[in-house]
């Protein structure tokens, strides 16, 4: 399995021309995001030369949907199917010893600075300090013992000190409960994992099944994890780093300004504070960083967001063939749905079932199967030949939106839905697509002479 490590991955880039080292020294202040982001979706960048430290720093990793489909062992097409599969029937997990863990080969329990430690960057101009942006933060559930596993902004306000941003999702629920309690919540932090489980962490899944279980399930084998030193939390056991900490309780302190994926600042506010308390790493780590709003940012939460939409979409309209969450649209905020027209009015039906999957979604477009929906070019024609707006247009208002989108009115706003599919009634050559036989089968290198010149054509004037 090529991405069975983060460094066999890193190993398989290197081989497959996809990893970019830079040499030069760097700072972490803007230079690291600055390079990184040149390279978004060309090549993952390994920089052994940041100013300061010994500990070399990754970003990249997976910035185009083929990477994350050779990461799953399949292509572009068969990634929505193979992550749906493997969220609806999650597979255990392997726990090893310590002895086996290469995570454990170092551990530290005192005198933690993680700016000492680790070249943890700074990314935008705007940012509000040092933020690690690729930890599968991991917490558990007391009751159930099923672990839940998430990706936040974390700011690094002290030496062993990190601010967290917790949406109100499933960590803030367990976070709550615990804070009602009276006592801290237990967490980890793991740096540095394979892109199949950082994927895994991003699926939308109900409360209490275990992400690492959904890494087992795409993996086609175990995931192995090892148990923290301080807290009762399994982790990965080959990540590169594991923070290990707790949610302090009734304690909230400044986090942000931050660069978000919407291209825009996540405000500053009093957020959730954790304290670490042990530091687990491999021999020689490396450090992983995840630049905001780039294609890398953009499709691991794109991806199994695409799952979940297709499968509510399904329930509706069984004849759905893809979905995709445009990177135009932050892969949050514009759906582009592909299903086979079989009745009237479905196009509209796909339209409620996508804004009903999640409030972030604001622009929904409808295709027939003959559009390309990976394809901008195709969608936008499909808007433009099959779409008006008397009666394909599907306006709602007052609908919760996503509060990062500066354009509502505190997440409250409009949302919209095109039905660019044709007629059913329509006459056999009104949308008809032009085609040229043989087109599709014409190869370039049985016409072009590359060794021909222009000189040898005869030309009377050039």
């Amino acid at each position: 399995m090529k991405a069975r490590t983060f460094r066999t991955w890193l190993e398989h880039l290197q081989k497959t021309d996809r990893l970019a080292v830079i040499d030069r020294k760097v700072s972490l202040q803007y230079e690291v995001a600055m390079v990184a982001k040149k390279l978004d979706g060309k090549k993952a960048s390994y920089f052994t030369n940041v100013e300061e430290y010994d500990v070399p720093v990754v970003s990249g990793i997976c910035s185009t949907r083929e990477d994350f489909a050779e990461a799953l062992g399949t292509d572009q097409y068969g990634v929505i199917s193979k992550f749906s599969e493997a969220v609806a029937a999650p597979a255990p997990c392997r726990l090893l010893t310590k002895q086996e863990a290469p995570v454990k080969e170092n551990i530290i329990l005192e005198d933690i600075d993680l700016m000492k430690m680790f070249p943890i960057p700074v990314h935008h101009d705007k940012d509000s300090g040092n933020y690690i942006t690729a930890g599968l933060f991991i917490v558990r559930d007391p009751v159930t013992r099923k672990q839940n596993v998430s990706i936040h902004r974390l700011q690094i306000s002290g030496k062993n000190k990190i601010g967290v941003l917790l949406l109100p999702r499933h960590t803030f629920h367990l976070y709550k409960q615990a804070e009602e309690a009276g006592r801290p919540l237990e967490c980890a932090i793991a740096i540095g994992v394979d892109p199949v489980t950082l994927l895994a962490s991003q699926a939308s899944t109900p409360f209490g099944v275990d992400e690492l279980e959904i890494a087992s399930a795409l993996r086609d084998e175990p995931l192995e994890l090892v148990r923290c030193e301080t807290v009762d939390i399994d982790v990965p056991a080959c990540a590169e780093i594991v923070l290990e900490g707790k949610i302090l309780p009734h304690i909230r302190e400044p986090e942000g300004p931050f660069g978000e994926f919407p291209k825009y600042y996540g405000p500053r506010t009093d957020k959730e504070v954790i304290e670490i308390t042990a530091v687990n790493h491999r021999n020689n780590p490396i450090f992983y960083t995840i630049v905001a709003a780039g294609y890398e940012h953009l499709l691991l939460g794109g991806i199994p967001r695409e799952a979940s939409l297709f499968q509510s979409i399904l329930q509706t309209v069984p004849s759905v063939k893809a979905v995709h969450m445009s990177p135009g649209g932050t892969c949050r905020y514009h759906a582009i749905v592909s299903i086979k027209k079989r009745n009237d009015g479905e196009a509209k039906n796909v339209i409620l079932a996508a804004l009903a999957n999640s409030f972030d979604i604001k622009h929904v477009v409808v295709t027939d199967e003959d559009v390309d929906i990976f394809n901008m070019e195709e969608v936008e024609w499909a808007i433009a030949t099959r779409y008006q707006a008397d009666k394909d247009l599907v306006v709602i208002h007052e609908a919760q939106g996503s509060k990062l989108d500066p354009s509502t009115r505190d997440g409250v706003g409009s949302k919209m839905g095109f039905d660019c599919t044709v007629p059913l009634n329509s006459e056999p050559m009104q949308y008809l697509r032009i085609q040229i036989p043989g087109y599709d089968e014409c190869s370039l290198d049985e016409y072009i002479n590359p060794d021909k010149s222009i000189q040898s054509l005869h030309l009377e004037k050039f």
